[in-house]
């Protein structure tokens, strides 16, 4: 189990019933990058990997 598989899992716990939009998720990240600007990379990283899923030319 990584580190962040707790966090995972309390969003699970706490808001998995819930449904949101992309554009609030992608105002939340923006937030939280500004409050934690040292995680812009990764951030980034998992917002364009999302973005990508269904990209077939990433097979």
């Amino acid at each position: 189990m990584y580190f962040t598989d707790r966090g995972i899992e309390e969003l699970v716990a706490r808001r998995g019933e819930e449904e949101v939009s992309l554009l609030w998720l992608g105002e939340r990240l923006r937030e939280f990058v500004d409050l934690n600007p040292e995680f812009e990379t990764p951030v980034e990283r998992l917002a364009t990997w999302l973005a990508r899923l269904d990209d077939e030319d990433d097979d």
